[in-house]
């Protein structure tokens, strides 16, 4: 299977979890394009383990090796990679000559929100949290009273809920235990009361009224950057527009306001200063055009007049490249295959019907008519007239598409994209090409979980490049339904 490919890669490397698996890091890398019908499509293209040492020049060699095998490359046209913020990767994407290189937007928004959750008053009351949880979760005796106190306050249509425990590394683990526990404060308190109970509980305190303001407060706080998490795991639509929107929105909601407490004041902060410096450099200019690809965002509200025309500058000089990319070199790339054809059949020809096709090659060219002869300077064009003509035609679009309204947040970029493609023929193929990349590595780490379902204790034994095949096909093969005939 070969891709035609003018989309984005995923690198992941990871250690699964469960299932069979032996333990060793593996490197997931799946590709993602945006098809003829405007539909965006992913493919795994290889699970295999890394034995030598996790370097960023061994990860360079897997990727190089990747985009030869896959016949991936393309001259003069860049390939977006997208993997976590780990320096190894950095360094691979470097080396293997690839760009633009995305950083996992979910993986950066974990960092920023693990700043947030590391501040000393926050990691106290979270620790707090954790030892009545894990006090609850050990004590069978405690579990029941607790059962018996949600029925009796929270009334017996009320669905009996368990504590949850968090994973340090997944904040989002620890904001739902915070909602849990904030949702059973009451039971927990009538609990550890208990004569059951609080003999065995004399080190396990409830929150004060403060604590809970600020766990309340917090949820507030942290609510809508998991729905951020939620929004970029959508793969029916284009994400990588998101990130630049995304991260202007969460920077706004973590600026001070007069009414926040002293705990949620220093979880922005953190969390501000974490993300603030992300997503800056040069090469992450990719993103801001992307976004003003994205019919959703074209008006760049974020962004100062300056900026948004640089935004659109660089659209132009990209679509005036990608256009003499695909149209110049098409007839020398028709010429060369022709010639070589010619050449190796007429290899394989008698000595004397060689030579006479090779005579056929060498005639010299066709003369001029006389009509050419007397016209051709005057009334036709020059190819450097016709390059300032589609010059004056990508501007006329960027204009055109600059005037029009965004569509709103709920419509599809790609349905819109494909309705205006004839409205905008030289612009869409750029937008194709920009949006097609995810902007997290979640589509590569779904492959993880797969590997679970392929690699069972039955078959524990796979061999490596088997369980690289029997996940190329699970997650690539198509099987369509048919219809028996009587």
């Amino acid at each position: 299977m070969w891709l035609s490919f003018s989309g984005g890669l995923i690198l992941c490397l990871s250690q699964p979890t469960g299932g069979h698996l032996e333990p060793r890091k593996v490197i997931t890398i799946t590709a993602h394009v945006i098809n003829a019908e405007w539909e965006l499509a992913g493919f795994v293209l290889q699970t295999r383990p890394l034995l030598e040492s996790h370097t960023g020049a061994n990860i360079a060699e897997v990727l190089k090796e990747a985009v030869a095998e896959w016949r991936l490359e393309r001259q003069q046209q860049g390939i977006a990679v997208v993997t976590d913020n780990a320096r190894n990767m950095d360094v691979a994407v470097r080396e293997a000559g690839l760009a633009p290189h995305i950083k996992c937007f979910a993986h950066t928004l974990n960092l920023a929100t693990q700043a947030g959750l590391s501040v000393p008053r926050m990691a106290r009351l979270l620790g707090r949290i954790r030892r009545i949880v894990n006090f609850f979760h050990r004590s069978p005796t405690a579990t029941a009273v607790l059962a018996a106190k949600q029925k009796l306050l929270l009334g017996p249509d009320i669905s009996e809920h368990k504590l949850i425990a968090d994973v340090t590394t997944r904040w989002n683990s620890s904001l739902d235990m915070l909602e849990r526990y904030l949702d059973l404060q009451p039971a927990v308190a009538a609990a550890l009361l208990s004569p059951e109970v609080c003999d065995n509980a004399r080190e396990i305190h409830t929150l004060d009224n403060l604590d809970i303001r600020d766990a309340e407060d917090i949820m507030k706080l942290l609510k809508p950057l998991k729905t951020v998490n939620t929004v970029l795991s959508d793969v029916q639509n284009p994400t990588v527009s998101l990130i630049v929107p995304l991260k202007h929105t969460i920077e706004q909601n973590m600026l001070p306001v007069e009414e926040d407490s002293t705990t949620v004041s220093m979880m922005k902060k953190a969390i501000f200063n974490n993300l603030s410096d992300r997503y800056t450099g040069p090469g992450d200019n990719h993103l801001l055009d992307c976004t003003a690809l994205d019919p959703r965002f074209r008006s760049l509200p974020h962004l100062t007049k300056d900026q948004r025309q640089d935004v659109f500058q660089r659209v132009k000089e990209r679509a005036v490249q990608m256009h003499n990319q695909t149209s110049s070199p098409v007839e020398e790339t028709d010429e060369c295959v022709t010639d070589t054809g010619a050449s190796t059949h007429a290899a394989e020809l008698p000595a004397d019907q060689a030579d006479m096709m090779d005579a056929d090659l060498q005639q010299p060219p066709l003369k001029k008519t006389a009509l050419e002869d007397l016209l051709e300077g005057t009334f036709t064009e020059s190819v450097a007239a016709a390059q300032t003509n589609h010059m004056c035609r990508i501007e006329a679009e960027i204009v055109r598409y600059r005037s029009e309204m965004s569509i709103s947040l709920t419509s599809c970029p790609l349905k819109w994209w494909k309705e205006n493609s004839k409205s905008y023929p030289l612009l869409s193929p750029l937008a194709k090409a920009y949006l097609t990349t995810p902007a997290t590595s979640v589509p590569s780490e779904r492959v993880f979980s797969t590997a679970g379902d392929v690699v069972t204790s039955q078959r524990s034994q796979l061999r490596p490049e088997n369980v690289d095949m029997l996940i190329f096909l699970k997650r690539n093969l198509k099987v369509s339904s048919y219809t028996s005939q009587s």
